[in-house]
């Protein structure tokens, strides 16, 4: 079995009879295919690691030839292990690879690949992948491979050349003046980085849904805007607290920019007292979404997203999702609509916002809530109802009201 993703890169004292430094270089694979737009990416992904690692000193992320780079800085305590870990859950990373730099001179670079290769202990076979980005260089990538490997092979007796499943692969890489070798390489979670595909608000509960919904849209460069819904003054504020720890999660992706919070158990009670009993879950839902189309429209923001998947729950019918979406000014993602519940939790375990969610708390979601809802609403019913209610003071009060939270 490969062991490609476990090894580490050299130490200093393995390779200290020459000059090297450490280095990560940052794989993409989706925003290498924009064709015109592919800068534009390119630098927002540059831009948004810088941002994740602002923390860690002055540490620079560069551009080149079709990578991403990050050299190790004597001023930083950080060490190049933690940074990759970092930097491979940013959104637009594909892989990250965590190696050294050092000159072109043949000599250097078999004494360094050896090097590396040594630390990639226990293995019994490898293979060396090289790649010449700059074409001045007088050996090409097939050259390159045999020379190292036949380098490596004089030096390591005991191992195996195997170009199939390899226990370690060693990667070097020829870009611009400089070599770049690295055998420790852990894979990212891919998509396009945060703030290319625009500005959206998310209905974000501390449920196990809606922080996945939010999750996917990042990870396809949406900025979310969350907008949480508590059942304050009727419940506790527990659901905030969550949805706080739940955006400290989301925050190293970058991707969540804002967190507003709407005490919302006063225009529930009113609902309740107003509207038949079966249809409070819808009218609920629809006040929720005019709320979004408010701070959208305020925001910037151009489509809401929600965590609801078909048939899950009452409101999650065909019929009923249609009713909820007539007073929808934007258009309604729903990122979750064919995932089943395991493959949610599955998901927010991997997100890590899984053992927040679970935790028992009080929010609006079930606050009023009728024994037996409706499952089929018609629109001209609800809307008949909803005409009658005073939705655009409800609105005005709501949005004078709304707090942002601070996400430090």
């Amino acid at each position: 079995m490969a062991r490609s993703d476990t090894t580490q890169p050299c130490s200093p004292e393995a390779i200290s009879r020459f000059v090297y430094s450490q280095i990560i270089l940052i794989h993409y694979h989706e925003v290498g295919l924009k064709g015109r737009n592919r800068t534009r990416f390119e630098r927002q992904l540059q831009q948004n690691i810088q941002t994740a690692l602002d923390d860690l000193g002055s540490l620079r992320v560069s551009r080149i030839s079709g990578r991403l780079l990050i050299e190790e800085n004597s001023d930083l305590s950080s060490d190049m292990e933690s940074i990759a870990t970092i930097v491979s859950a940013i959104p637009g990373v594909v892989r990250v690879s965590r190696g050294v730099c050092v000159s072109r001179d043949l000599d250097i670079i078999n004494d360094a690949a050896l090097s590396i290769l040594k630390q990639s202990e226990p293995f019994v076979s490898f293979k060396v992948a090289a790649r010449r980005a700059n074409t001045e260089y007088p050996l090409d990538s097939m050259q390159l491979n045999q020379i190292v490997g036949a380098y490596l092979s004089l030096n390591l007796p005991n191992k195996i050349v195997r170009m199939t499943n390899p226990d370690v692969k060693l990667h070097l890489e020829i870009i611009e003046n400089r070599a770049f070798i690295y055998a420790h390489t852990i894979k990212g979670i891919g998509g396009l980085p945060v703030g290319s595909s625009g500005t959206v608000v998310c209905l974000l509960s501390a449920g196990l849904d809606s922080p996945v919904a939010a999750w996917r849209m990042m990870r396809r460069g949406a900025t979310v805007l969350g907008l949480h819904f508590s059942g304050r003054p009727q419940t506790s504020a527990d659901s905030e607290h969550l949805v706080q720890q739940i955006a400290q999660v989301l925050k190293p992706i970058a991707g969540l920019k804002s967190l507003y919070v709407v005490a919302f158990g006063e225009y529930q009670r009113l609902i309740a007292a107003t509207v038949p009993t079966s249809l409070r879950i819808l009218f609920y839902r629809r006040l929720m979404f005019s709320v979004a189309n408010r701070l959208a429209a305020v925001q910037g923001a151009r489509a809401l997203v929600t965590g609801e998947s078909l048939g899950q729950v009452a409101s999650q019918t065909l019929e009923n999702i249609q009713v909820i979406d007539a007073v929808a000014e934007y258009p309604v993602l729903r990122p979750l609509i064919g995932s089943d519940k395991q493959e949610i939790i599955t998901e927010a375990q991997r997100l890590g916002t899984y053992e927040i969610s679970i935790q028992i708390h009080q929010d609006c979601c079930t606050l009023f809530m009728p024994r037996n809802p409706e499952t089929h609403a018609r629109l001209s019913i609800v809307e008949s109802i909803w005409n009658q209610l005073p939705i655009n003071e409800w609105l005005d009060t709501i949005m004078a009201d709304i707090e942002e939270l601070d996400l430090d």
